[in-house]
């Protein structure tokens, strides 16, 4: 089971979740660990962790003041994040996928 965005809000709460249930192979990874935005990088850990449920709950977030200032670099970010990890999960056949 990998958590993209584990760290966040919505991603911590869904591993606790998990992890209630008695979950226990749960993957996750920091930014400076795995760069959701670099589609080379995303397909590596996959073909390497090849997780069978994917949560993605990862996004770039920086506040009111940095959402109004730089739209279009988050909305950017976050597609490719968004775009990366569902060609992931399509190339590596995971199972079920949550969005």
């Amino acid at each position: 089971i990998y958590i993209a965005g584990h760290k966040g809000l919505v991603g911590s709460a869904i591993e606790r979740v998990l992890k209630k249930e008695g979950y226990e192979n749960i993957l996750g990874k920091t930014h400076a660990e795995l760069d959701l935005t670099e589609q080379s990088k995303v397909n590596e850990f996959f073909e390497v962790n090849r997780p069978e449920y994917v949560f993605l709950a990862a996004a770039k977030v920086g506040g009111i003041h940095a959402n109004n200032t730089y739209p279009a670099e988050f909305i950017f970010s976050n597609i490719q994040i968004q775009n990366n990890v569902i060609d992931a999960c399509y190339r590596f056949k995971t199972k079920n996928f949550f969005f």
